[in-house]
């Protein structure tokens, strides 16, 4: 197995122990989920670099790396809305799976046709918007609860009732931008008759 894969293997794994991180009440747990999920949003952005410039890209390789990050994003998404210390309303998070679920479909039906669907710039764009926004919230929930930093309520109500809404709300603008772009790009591949 070549390095870019180990990288992608490597993310997949991180996964259950961010959500162990997310879920067990222990002492500076969110700043362990903050630190495993920023680890697999690094391997995230190694992995295809490497591939590419040293020629090692491979079916695994296409297979499991957009797979894991799905997994990894959806996986966050999912804790931060039934998290009490996050206000993050379902209905952003079925908007992202279902997109995912229509360019999952895109591309089988592409690949059927022999077309590779690669991943466009605002594709790559909501990925890594969306893994920023994680990554904040994961900051602010570990500089807020596993810290007593005496952080007033003004700026408490004003990050959760408003900055955080706002960045999940940009990443799932970005995803049904997106979405849409790949739904135009090849919608002559459904066709209603076949």
């Amino acid at each position: 197995m070549n390095l870019p894969n180990k990288l992608t293997l490597l993310r997949v794994l991180l996964i259950p122990f961010f959500l162990l991180f997310m879920y067990i009440d222990i002492p500076f747990h969110y700043g362990l989920a903050l630190i495993l999920f920023a680890a697999a949003s690094i391997t995230d952005a190694l992995d295809g670099k490497i591939a590419r410039k040293h020629n090692l890209v491979t079916n695994f390789g296409k297979f499991l790396d957009p797979l894991a990050d799905k997994v990894l994003v959806i996986s966050a998404l999912t804790v931060f809305v039934e998290n009490k210390d996050v206000r993050m309303s379902a209905i952003p998070l079925i908007i992202i799976i279902a997109r995912e679920f229509m360019v999952s479909g895109l591309r089988l039906l592409a690949a059927d046709s022999g077309i590779v669907v690669a991943a466009g710039i605002w594709g790559k764009l909501k990925t890594a918007f969306t893994m920023v926004t994680i990554v904040g919230i994961l900051f602010w929930l570990c500089i807020y609860h596993d810290f007593d930093l005496g952080i007033s309520c003004s700026v408490k109500d004003a990050v959760e009732k408003v900055i955080e809404p706002v960045l999940i709300w940009i990443s799932t603008a970005l995803t049904i931008i997106s979405g849409a772009i790949y739904l135009k790009g090849y919608w002559h591949l459904i066709d209603s008759d076949k």
